[in-house]
């Protein structure tokens, strides 16, 4: 996949996926961890989540994944 294509998807798109602004969509996870609020370390590392309600995720720029490793 084109690099400057992943960035292209709606959240109203994603069942799995992040934004590098440090939000999730997991529309498989739990209740508390369908969308989430993190923070990135410097080292790239997410960390905290924080519970998010549809409304507050960015509308565009979402990456699309396959799952996330929650442990």
């Amino acid at each position: 996949m084109d690099p400057t294509m992943r960035h292209k998807f709606k959240a109203t798109e994603i069942n799995i996926g992040y934004h590098p602004d440090g939000f999730r969509i997991d529309k498989k996870a739990s209740p508390l961890n369908i969308y989430t609020r993190w923070e990135i370390t410097r080292e790239g590392k997410w960390k905290n989540p924080t519970p998010v309600c549809f409304d507050s995720l960015p509308a565009v720029g979402w990456i699309k994944v396959d799952r996330f490793d929650w442990n």
